[in-house]
């Protein structure tokens, strides 16, 4: 069978790119569709006004500003070179991964897979594209982790066994999609939550590039999910989290662990 054809849906961080990157090598990329940031309507200024929004909203700005500055990440996955994309001949920039633009130029594509990575949450129609469907690579290991800061999480829970990503189908759910595979990174003493993360991803856009083969020389892959698991949100990581965390960290939590990585497959059922 052919390579697949492909729409790449993402987000603009380094760790975006790479993954894009790597599947515009696997398959047959028809575009890149990245989204630039929400479209503002009076209803959502007032909405993002709340004193509690502001505070949440303001306190993550800071903590992520301190926490990826100095371009690590962009070192992470790009070495001494800068992020970019190797097709920018098919970069399509929109406001919001919902916007009917969007949902008009898959349609015109007709792509045989979606991929998603880094973009908002898809909604409406645009869940029915893709001749075999949209798949999404998520930061957690569904359904016991789903939604955001998962590596976050799993450590704070002490379940460093639990760090790793989910590449899936996309439902009308969070993260609730028939699982295509688990891939867990490498951990050791010494690591931290970005730097497990990203080694995750790292490794997760191989086995997303190796699923696009798959998937194309007919094999079925997909289980449903058969627990919900829990959905951890945005607001749930507070100020008292985070020094948690460090203080578990500090005191030794990964000491002498040495877990190679590993990918569990879900073949279809």
């Amino acid at each position: 069978m052919a390579e697949l054809s492909v729409m790449v849906f993402c987000g603009r961080s380094p760790r975006h790119l790479y993954v894009a990157n790597r599947l515009c090598q696997a398959a047959h990329p028809l575009a890149i569709v990245q989204e630039a940031g929400a479209e503002w309507n009076a209803k959502k200024i007032q909405r993002l006004l709340r004193p509690a929004n502001v505070w949440r909203k303001g306190w993550r700005w800071l903590r992520d500003r301190k926490r990826y500055q100095g371009g690590k990440e962009a070192q992470f996955f790009f070495g001494s070179d800068s992020p970019h994309l190797i097709r920018e001949d098919l970069q399509v920039e929109v406001a919001h991964i919902n916007h009917p633009e969007v949902l008009a130029l898959t349609k015109r594509l007709k792509p045989d897979v979606i991929t998603v990575f880094g973009t908002s949450l898809i909604r409406g129609e645009l869940l029915e594209q893709g001749r075999l469907g949209i798949i999404n690579l998520h930061g957690g290991l569904s359904p016991h982790y789903r939604g955001a800061d998962c590596t976050f999480w799993a450590l704070y829970n002490g379940e460093p066994d639990q760090v790793g990503c989910t590449l899936h189908y996309i439902d009308a759910g969070v993260d609730t999609g028939n699982l295509i595979a688990h891939i867990c990174p490498e951990i050791k003493e010494g690591d931290d939550e970005l730097t497990l993360f990203w080694r995750a991803v790292k490794d997760s856009a191989e086995v997303f590039a190796e699923a696009l083969e798959r998937l194309g020389q007919g094999e079925q892959l997909g289980q449903r999910q058969r627990q919900k698991g829990r959905l951890y949100q945005v607001k749930d990581r507070l100020w008292r989290h985070e020094r948690e965390l460090e203080k578990r960290l500090a005191g030794g939590v990964l000491k002498d662990i040495n877990l190679q990585p590993r990918v569990l497959w879900f073949p279809s059922e």
